[in-house]
């Protein structure tokens, strides 16, 4: 099986994971980010993409959206490369050192260096209390979209009210048979552009949307057939081959806790010089790391990032001299920016 390699896997890719791609891209450090989400940003664009932020420096405020934006922007130089809707599943340790990664779809990276910028942990999607979706789920029910393919030419049910599943809806419409929403009522948590655009796509007899639950499933060998909505004015069959719920999500610490770095209270203590774990060459950095005096701010990650840079940077190039150089009078460091005169 062939192998991504790089120099430094980050897991996760919020705020702190993808500013440690700046300050490791500084000491010429090549990145790969693994995230289970669809896109980077981790919680601020998963939870509350349009909520003001008002501790970041030199921002007096800016959304949460607005700084993962603005976070790619800056590490864009650096062209790391992402691994999205993918958990790292298994780590081992190789004998020259090196770490092996291998996600829960088969992908292999191999690094010299792990960082752990999973914030709380991994987001697992909630199940929806429908009585006997287990059996469905991997094969018919789905809880994200990996490939676009995989819904073309089936009856999809979309359950949820949220920008996930409006963006799907819209995403998918024109790939599936047919497309039904199902949310509990006629408002919505999303934006109020791809609301509209759903309504039209109503008007226009191209999707359906009904108001409800689904209540029930049925199928044979974890192949869907149909949904029962449950809705105002009483139950309806649809007809349903494909369904993604989007209940939201909740944090788990997830396959880290098999990696056999010591944890306390689901939380990795590290130390403050370098933020490195129990296992040498792995890091810590962000809200899923623990020490005397923590405190979980994106601040804090930063900072965090920073420190953690300069120890990767030894073991990555071991015996290469570190010289520490600022930003604002470095030529080399410009030139790596793209803003060199």
């Amino acid at each position: 099986m062939s192998s991504i390699k790089t120099d430094v896997l980050i897991v996760g890719a919020g705020p702190v994971g993808l500013f440690a791609v700046f300050e490791l891209g500084l000491f010429d450090m090549k990145c790969h980010l693994v995230d289970i989400l669809d896109r980077p940003g981790g919680q601020c664009t998963e939870l509350y993409p349009e909520k003001p932020i008002y501790d970041i420096p030199a921002w007096p405020s800016i959304s949460a959206q607005g700084l993962v934006d603005k976070l790619m922007e800056q590490i864009a130089p650096f062209k790391p490369e992402f691994s999205f809707n993918r958990m790292v599943s298994s780590l081992e340790r190789l004998e020259d050192g090196s770490f092996r990664a291998t996600t829960d779809e088969n992908e292999v990276i191999e690094a010299k260096v792990v960082v752990i910028a999973a914030g709380g942990g991994s987001f697992q999607p909630k199940r929806p209390p429908i009585p006997g979706i287990e059996a469905y789920e991997g094969t018919s029910v789905f809880y994200s979209v990996r490939r676009m393919e995989e819904f073309r030419g089936h009856d999809l049910v979309i359950v949820g009210g949220g920008d996930s599943a409006l963006d799907w809806t819209l995403n998918l419409q024109p790939v599936a048979k047919s497309v039904t929403l199902v949310h509990r009522r006629p408002e919505f948590r999303a934006a109020p552009d791809s609301v509209n655009k759903m309504f039209a796509l109503q008007e226009l007899k191209e999707l359906d949307f009904q108001v409800g639950q689904v209540t029930g499933l049925t199928g044979t060998d974890g192949q869907l057939n149909s949904a029962t909505i449950k809705g105002p004015d009483g139950e309806v069959e649809v007809a349903c081959t494909r369904m993604l719920p989007f209940f939201g999500l909740t944090m788990k610490l997830g396959p880290i806790a098999e990696w056999g770095i010591n944890l306390h209270e689901n939380l990795i203590p590290v130390d403050t010089e370098k933020f490195e774990t129990s296992t040498p060459g792995i890091f810590a950095i962000g809200d899923i790391n623990s020490y005397p005096g923590k405190l979980k701010l994106i601040l804090s990650g930063f900072h965090e990032a920073a420190l953690m840079a300069q120890a990767a940077k030894r073991i990555v190039s071991p015996g290469e001299r570190i010289v520490f150089q600022y930003t604002t009078s470095s030529t080399s460091l410009q030139k790596k920016l793209g803003v060199a005169g």
